[in-house]
């Protein structure tokens, strides 16, 4: 076993003569509980992007466990151990909730059988065991994202990307989004790239704030809140 689960070693993405990220270097523990902040812009997106492997950096390494990803396909680094939610979750409206959990379990080689099981058992910690076989047309944006994060589980993560899972939720929906997190298994390290302050403050024990593509700093998460920098960049502050 190495001593990170995750090493991001010279991160960068250019795009033409835009450079979205520019040398990000981070390292996550397992059971790590590690947040990315910073304004819009700032290449959040684009650095779970290139940790998930849907786009490719011009410079710079992905490592899991001591394994060099950066070269392989977003299918096996998720069959590898890579799971991420998104911005705007991907649910099939015109099937059950079930099926949705179940149909994010199909890469990960199991038969139907346990993959239902496995899937009533992340809709009942995610909070959605009442909703299992009702259309996920019918589910509102909250519970939405709820079953975006039960579908990131399928797989048994050693690696959570977590794409700014409160955005748009009601105050009862973050609570709820809190006792998920807070449940998730303690030897999962979990990136998240969130707005939310709140989220942040209460779930991540590091903060890594970007801006304009660089880190600005990585501290622990009330220190990296309070950091001068930090308030004038990415809270407005003066």
């Amino acid at each position: 076993m190495t001593e990170h689960r995750l090493l991001l070693d010279g991160l960068t993405r250019r795009y033409g003569s835009l450079t979205a990220l520019d040398g990000v270097g981070l390292r996550l523990a397992a059971g790590a509980r590690h947040a990315v902040i910073g304004p819009n812009g700032a290449g959040k997106t684009t650095l779970l992007s290139l940790i998930a492997g849907t786009e490719r950096p011009s410079a710079g390494r992905v490592v899991l466990d001591g394994r060099d990803l950066t070269r392989i396909a977003p299918a096996r680094r998720a069959r590898l151990g890579i799971a991420r939610s998104f911005q705007q979750p991907a649910v099939i409206g015109e099937l059950t909730v079930l099926d949705n959990a179940v149909l994010a379990g199909w890469r990960h080689g199991r038969g139907r059988r346990e993959r239902a099981r496995a899937a009533a058992e992340r809709l009942e910690a995610v909070g959605l065991a009442d909703a299992a076989h009702r259309p996920a047309a019918g589910l509102s944006h909250g519970q939405r994202r709820l079953l975006d994060l039960a579908a990131a589980l399928a797989g048994q993560p050693r690696v959570l990307l977590l794409d700014e899972p409160a955005a748009g939720l009601t105050d009862r929906d973050v609570a709820r989004l809190l006792d998920v997190l807070a449940a998730l298994p303690r030897d999962v390290a979990v990136l998240l790239v969130e707005h939310h302050t709140e989220v942040v403050a209460q779930f991540a024990d590091t903060v890594t704030v970007l801006q304009d593509g660089t880190p600005l700093v990585t501290a622990p998460t009330q220190e990296a809140l309070r950091h001068e920098a930090v308030r004038a960049a990415y809270l407005g502050a003066t």
